[in-house]
């Protein structure tokens, strides 16, 4: 038995010498490359169209009014609350769609910048 052990263990150590034939490959350096990707660039939707609701106008002359007095003594007018502008009034009413416009109008060439900007990418 005690032979079969030396036998054993001289085969076992010079079993890692007979592999002497292989080679073991060069170790190389790992390349490390980093490329840089941009985020794709978010693109709000854009908002609902607007969908005016219908505006019943009516202008009041001192000669309507005087109907609607008139009617509304008798019964035959609604009792409504009327509003009127002056002309400077309309005419800061109108300023103020302008700037309103304005501003909707600048807000959409700004998206349609970047919209653009992030295609020829």
């Amino acid at each position: 038995m005690k032979r079969l052990l030396i036998v054993v263990a001289i085969v076992l150590s010079s079993g890692c010498s007979s592999l002497s034939g292989f080679t073991v490959p060069e170790v190389r350096p790992v390349e490390v490359v980093t490329i840089e990707v941009p985020a794709p660039m978010y693109h709000p939707p854009l908002p609902n169209e607007i969908s005016p609701m219908l505006v019943e106008w009516r202008v009041l002359t001192p000669e309507t009014m005087a109907a609607y007095l008139v009617d509304l003594e008798n019964g035959e007018a609604p009792s409504q609350a009327y509003y009127g502008l002056t002309n400077k009034g309309y005419e800061n009413l109108s300023n103020n769609m302008a700037e309103v416009k304005r501003y909707i109008r600048q807000t959409l060439s700004v998206i349609e910048y970047y919209r653009d900007s992030d295609k020829d990418e």
